[in-house]
């Protein structure tokens, strides 16, 4: 028996799949990349922008003929496409699909495929808590000792309701996981081979604010206090963390990646806009100043840390006036990355619903080609101070002849050779540098394995 797993999205959902593959291995299948192989495939997909959404249906639809050539092949439709509210509209719209699964959860197929039938949502959720191991992942069979760099989801779902975002309406309210299936999972992918981890959140750093505290004056879990015990795992080397909110981004959290030697100076943090008036529209609750503040605070309490933001171009209502004010906040800070978007129409929204999306595609796409080249050459000119540098690389893979790794703070480095790098830490000397990407080679002399 064969399975065959399409993935689209964040690394929440590579995550999900992960976790899915895993458990149908558990089941008895076999992992196969090609579809017309496989006796079990799913899809998981993502809504955030509609050309994802329509890349799912797509997807979807080119799956009909192999279930009218096999009607014994189970299809299950899985993520954000299908969300936490009912599936009927798409039952409706594609019978040929088995099964529905909500995002993170592999108990609707599991069910299925054990018991020949879709059961409760109580007995789905047992399934699903014991096929994919809350606290202990065993790796699907092709990435047993191949997967360097690990994503370990903390929170589910969203509460915080930006007016653009789609995720709380289909990844449902913010749930943390408990500490220690969180730090279970993480000794078991290191006992596997992996080296990094990514703990993630769609507002990562509110870890653990949904669980209240159990004793007066005692505090809950925390993102800090979670870094410093996964810190303690024996075999995983680096530590991630995203995506941060500036409103939870607390000085005590940067305190612990300052501190932590294996938390990577690497911050996630999205501004979304640069103008006061669009981040209110927004409903993110901060000023571009206070984000200005953050991103300095950042820089003084983890010094060498790189800084990388999502922007989204073309928000309702946003006039060039305002578009210029992100097109500053950018050119001032001058970030290592910036995560470009278009604003796309997103039903059930409150932009969709309230605010009329009156910037037109042709503008909004000359807005994000300006912030393009700005960013491209603001990364160009970070990046080449990296020239002629020893800094210390954790390779993952080799792609086209050459092993791929990053430095601490997420910069691409790519070196020739044919010697076995795979999920170790290695000082190279950056050679040519470019906006997306470094080149390097093996340096001669040792280097301190840490910012």
């Amino acid at each position: 028996m064969k399975y065959h797993i399409w993935t689209e999205g964040c690394q929440m959902n590579v995550a999900d799949s992960q976790r899915v593959g895993s458990a149908l291995e558990h089941l008895g299948y076999a992992m196969t990349e090609n579809a017309a192989d496989a006796d079990v495939i799913v899809m998981n997909t993502c809504v955030v922008r509609q050309s994802a959404e329509d890349k799912a249906y797509g997807r979807l639809s080119s799956f009909k003929p192999l279930k009218q050539k096999n009607p014994n092949l189970i299809i299950n439709l899985m993520g954000c496409l299908v969300g936490v509210r009912g599936h009927d509209k798409l039952k409706a719209r594609f019978p040929f699909v088995d099964v529905f699964s909500p995002p993170s959860d592999p108990g609707p197929l599991i069910s299925l495929l054990t018991q020949g039938e879709i059961r409760s949502m109580e007995d789905a959720e047992t399934t699903r808590r014991f096929l994919s191991m809350d606290d202990e992942l065993i790796l699907p069979v092709h990435e047993r000792g191949q997967l360097i760099s690990a994503h370990v989801p903390v929170v589910y779902g969203c509460s915080h309701a930006c007016t653009f975002c789609i995720i709380p309406y289909k990844r449902g309210v913010e749930r943390s996981r408990p500490v220690g299936d969180i730090v279970s999972e993480v000794r078991s992918l290191a006992a596997q081979g992996v080296k990094e981890i990514t703990l993630l959140g769609q507002i990562v750093d509110r870890y653990g604010k949904d669980i209240p505290d159990t004793l007066a004056g005692t505090r809950g879990p925390s993102l800090a206090g979670l870094l410093r015990l996964v810190h303690e795992v024996e075999g995983i080397e680096r530590i991630r963390f995203l995506t941060s909110h500036p409103n939870y981004f607390t000085e005590e959290l940067m305190e612990t990646v300052a501190e932590m030697p294996k938390v990577m100076p690497h911050i996630e943090i999205p501004i979304q806009a640069g103008d006061d008036t669009v981040l209110e529209n927004m409903k993110r609750g901060y000023t571009q100043q206070q984000f200005r503040d953050i991103v300095e605070k950042i820089r003084k309490i983890i010094p060498g840390c790189s800084v990388a933001t999502d922007i989204i171009v073309g928000f309702p209502g946003e006039t060039d006036e305002q578009f210029m004010q992100t097109y500053q906040v950018l050119a001032d800070l001058k970030l290592d990355v910036a995560h470009l978007a278009r604003y796309s129409v997103r039903p059930g929204t409150v932009a969709t619903r309230r605010m009329v999306d009156d910037v037109s595609d042709e503008e909004k796409m000359r807005r994000f080609r300006l912030l393009e080249e700005l960013q491209e050459k603001v990364v160009g000119e970070i990046n080449a101070k990296y020239l002629g540098e020893t800094v210390p690389v954790l390779f993952e893979e080799k792609v086209k002849g050459r092993w791929k790794g990053r430095t601490p703070t997420n910069k691409l480095v790519f070196v020739e050779t044919e010697e076995d790098l795979r999920g170790q830490v290695i000082p190279v000397t950056i050679t040519w540098t470019g906006p997306w990407s470094m080149q390097a080679t093996l340096a001669k002399q040792p280097v301190l394995l840490s910012f």
